[in-house]
């Protein structure tokens, strides 16, 4: 079958895989359609260290097509988006809603595939860049036939970690104001997090003019150029004069980062989205925290996947969350190089490989 193989040099796009069939508590599903979200880049230019060979890709709906004993709430032929959270469902942190923080669930991954005899690893318990994958039970949420499969994918990355940074992490409230840094597939599901959350200050920055029309789309209400202002934290500054309730940072740059605490109000939250290298260090004025402020990690939304899919699919098909305006451009797999390269320079919101 068809992938994208990362062999620690080069990703390719391969049409040898071979996938085992599912164990107990796994689901084998065919995959429609898959994201390309900048953390399967990031494993490409060693941003994310990750064990090669891999099979990249981490963002996919499909089709169940078989499931192993003890599945019981998905049987094949049901549509299903995938997330990445592969947790035990039984740890301390499990059993208190928290599954972004089983420890079981960020381990080594595992070698369902192979490739002329050899294993392959699998990317962040998914593997969407695949005709077939396999993933835990809980990975596999069923979402509503009715929902196109190549918007449904972006649910399980892009959607979760911006939308679920809003509701779930910062908890943004009706009224509140929100700084939004970066607006790529990320950034826009923060802002329309903001909207759906009720925020009534929501502005976007970002250095690519281009993106104020998305922006605005997803609910921003302000748009500041960073390349055609001297200094985009005044232009923040003269919207909102003493600061914001709410700045998210999702480009992964530590300057915006310091950007993002500085321009906080009183008790204000910011929440660091984007992903630096791993060895990058930020600053900040530890005086300036003695006003209430607080910085926030974030991982994957603080999401909750079987209650957070349902309910963001829901929303969909109620008209208040966007998903096919997400969708800038579908590719088919073979085309992934040029996918690649138009979401390595900013072209699109997010790019979808089909299968």
């Amino acid at each position: 079958m068809r992938g994208v193989v990362f062999d620690g040099k080069q990703a390719q796009v391969v049409d040898d895989l071979e996938i085992r069939d599912p164990g107990p508590g796994e689901v084998l599903v065919a995959i429609a359609a898959a994201g390309l979200c900048h953390s399967d880049l990031s494993v490409i230019d060693g941003t994310i260290p990750f064990p090669p060979p891999v099979v990249l890709g981490h963002e996919g709906a499909g089709v169940v097509e078989a499931v192993g004993s003890g599945v019981a709430h998905v049987a094949p032929g049901d549509h299903v988006a995938l997330s990445t959270l592969a947790n035990c469902g039984a740890c301390a942190d499990c059993d208190r809603g928290r599954p972004t923080m089983c420890r079981k669930a960020i381990g080594m991954p595992a070698q369902p595939f192979s490739r002329g005899g050899k294993p392959l690893f699998q990317f962040a318990s998914n593997s969407a860049f695949a005709e077939r994958t396999i993933v835990r039970a809980v990975q596999a949420v069923k979402i509503p036939d009715d929902i196109p499969l190549t918007s449904a994918a972006l649910i399980g990355c892009g959607v979760l970690t911006g939308v679920g940074a809003v509701l779930n992490r910062a908890k943004v409230d009706r009224g509140d104001s929100v700084v939004v840094i970066g607006t790529g597939g990320i950034g826009l599901n923060v802002l329309q997090g903001a909207r759906i959350a009720g925020a009534t200050t929501i502005v976007a920055v970002d250095a690519n003019p281009a993106k104020e029309a998305a922006a605005r789309q997803f609910g921003a209400t302000h748009f500041i150029d960073a390349s055609a202002v001297p200094d985009s934290s005044a232009a923040v500054k003269e919207i909102l004069p003493t600061g914001t309730d709410h700045a998210f940072e999702c480009v992964g740059n530590v300057k915006l980062i310091r950007q993002a605490v500085d321009l906080l109000d009183r008790h204000g939250q910011a929440v660091l989205l984007g992903v630096p290298g791993f060895t990058e260090e930020a600053s900040f004025l530890v005086s300036s925290m003695y006003l209430d402020k607080t910085i926030m990690g974030c991982r994957y939304g603080s999401s909750r996947p079987q209650r957070d899919i349902a309910l963001y699919a829901e929303l969909y098909r109620q008209g208040r969350l966007l998903l096919d305006e997400l969708v800038t451009e579908v590719y088919p797999v073979e085309d992934f190089a040029k996918a690649a390269d138009d979401a390595h320079h900013g072209r699109v919101a997010r790019g979808v490989l089909t299968f």
